[in-house]
């Protein structure tokens, strides 16, 4: 017998006030619109490390494309994530095979950012359901506030295939979660989809978001910084200084391994591992001029002549360990206000 789909859950038809929304949109910063939140264990699953040539060469001759494993490691434990491609309708009627890249990447950013400012977020922490409102205009000026300008149809085609491009995820080879990047996508109040820049939308974001703003499994960061960086690799080595770096200090540095690297970003995927390596000096460069790191060094491992590994150890900048204790702070701050109205109870 055929599978049953599973209807699509609707948004709620009216605001909800959730006390775990409210922590989640509150920051420690003298900014607030510098700084957002990022999801640990949504983070670390590699999904946009796609490239235009990379998705060409997994099409088929009628620009079809098979779904795309990819192994990494979170917190020692083996994990994979299989992407499948979002099947796009052409104007010729054709259908064609896009993965999420960089685009989807940066899109996701603003409207994590978007779920923080009032009005735009609604959160069910009893069914752990989080929706973000948005427009394409509004999410083409927020990415035009930080540097990453996109048009409104290449905003539109990213949401098409966060919505229509499904995840995987396995841990130790067990399938613990499937859905897309943004689901349940709502029009609301059009009947053309997607069709009016100005016109509201809204979508359910993954199950881990959700979970972690009913747990305060989230962590404040320089959202403004982050997106000023252009290498896909630097925002990504950022992102695991945050979580990882927490306690940074002038005295205190951060070591990671060029392996690590190659394993869990999908990032380093260049023929030649010169090239790779390049590539990781090229993003830890564009952290020092973003102020995220002071300095670094290479340890590099050899077996002979072969470099097989490299060691980097990173000094932070004063700005940098200002904002890790901000985070430290704001999560301090959230935890003890849970606790004291019993949200976690709720």
């Amino acid at each position: 017998m055929p599978k049953k789909r599973t209807p699509a859950k609707k948004p709620p038809q009216a605001p909800l006030k959730s006390a775990q929304l409210d922590l989640f949109s509150q920051f420690v910063a003298n900014d607030q619109s510098e700084v957002s939140n990022t999801v640990e264990v949504w983070e670390s699953i590699p999904k946009y490390f796609f490239t235009p040539k990379q998705t060409e060469k997994l099409r088929t001759v009628d620009g079809l494309a098979k779904p795309y494993q990819w192994e990494y490691e979170y917190n020692g434990m083996a994990c994979a994530v299989k992407i499948q491609p979002a099947l796009i309708e052409q104007e010729d009627g054709t259908y064609k095979a896009f993965f999420p890249n960089v685009t989807e990447e940066l899109v996701e950013e603003a409207l994590k950012k978007i779920l923080t400012m009032q009005n735009y977020g609604m959160h069910d922490a009893s069914n752990a359901e989080t929706w973000v409102r948005f427009s394409l205009s509004l999410v083409q000026r927020e990415l035009k506030l930080r540097g990453r300008t996109r048009s409104r149809n290449e905003i539109k085609h990213a949401i098409e295939v966060m919505s229509s491009c499904i995840l995987t995820l396995y841990k130790q080879g067990k399938e613990v979660w499937k859905g897309p990047i943004l689901q349940d996508l709502v029009t609301v109040g059009r009947e053309d989809y997607l069709a009016d820049t100005d016109a509201q939308h809204i979508a359910r974001l993954p199950l881990f978001i959700s979970h972690s703003i009913n747990q305060l499994e989230y962590r404040q960061f320089n959202y403004d910084r982050m997106m000023g960086c252009n290498e896909q690799l630097s925002r990504w080595i950022y992102k695991q200084l945050i979580h990882r770096f927490r306690q940074a200090s002038l005295t205190n540095d951060y070591h990671f391994m060029y392996s690590t690297l190659v394993r869990n970003s999908g990032l380093l995927q260049q023929s030649r591992e010169i090239d790779n390596r390049r590539k990781v000096k090229l993003a830890l460069d564009e952290l020092v001029n973003h102020k995220v790191l002071m300095s670094y060094t290479e340890d590099q491992r050899k077996a002979g002549r072969k470099i097989i590994d490299v060691k980097y150890t990173v000094q932070p900048t004063s700005e940098f360990i200002t904002e890790q204790k901000a985070a430290n702070k704001r999560e301090k701050m959230a935890q003890t206000h849970a606790i004291e109205n019993k949200i976690h109870d709720r």
